[in-house]
């Protein structure tokens, strides 16, 4: 049985050598924010919508710009197991940034907070430490 893909897309902040993360309710892990594709949505559109639900604000969708697709075996949960694809952007926003309903805690992660992370997670903190973006 081939393992089972799920389509991420997140919205990637750095300020300060520090990135954004959220750890929704009920969960003990840290996420990049984003979420789940709906259907036929575009990347673009997952974005906006996942970034306003969970962190309440609005991102400038003229601003958005991929910077990099992951992907990673995440553990458990599925037979034959499930494969994680993150595509990453980067984006300005209006709003001050929030958690939502959905979301317990928002924290600013350096590369030492790395191993609260998914995998696939890990691999971007991974590329925005050899940038020099992260601390």
């Amino acid at each position: 049985m081939a393992p089972v893909l799920i389509d991420t897309v997140a919205w990637v902040r750095v300020e300060n050598g520090r990135i954004l993360c959220a750890r929704p309710r009920g969960k003990d892990v840290f996420y990049i924010p984003g979420g789940k594709r709906e259907g036929a949505e575009s990347d673009l559109q997952v974005l906006l919508r996942e970034i306003s639900e969970e962190l309440t604000v609005m991102l400038w969708p003229e601003t958005v710009r991929h910077v990099g697709t992951y992907e990673a075996d995440q553990a458990g949960g599925h037979p034959g197991g499930a494969v994680v694809r993150m595509s990453c952007y980067t984006g300005d926003y209006a709003g001050t940034l929030a958690p939502s309903s959905e979301i317990d805690e928002l924290a600013w992660f350096c590369y030492a907070d790395r191993s609260r992370v998914p995998a696939v997670d890990q691999l971007l903190f991974d590329d925005l430490k050899v940038a020099g973006e992260l601390r």
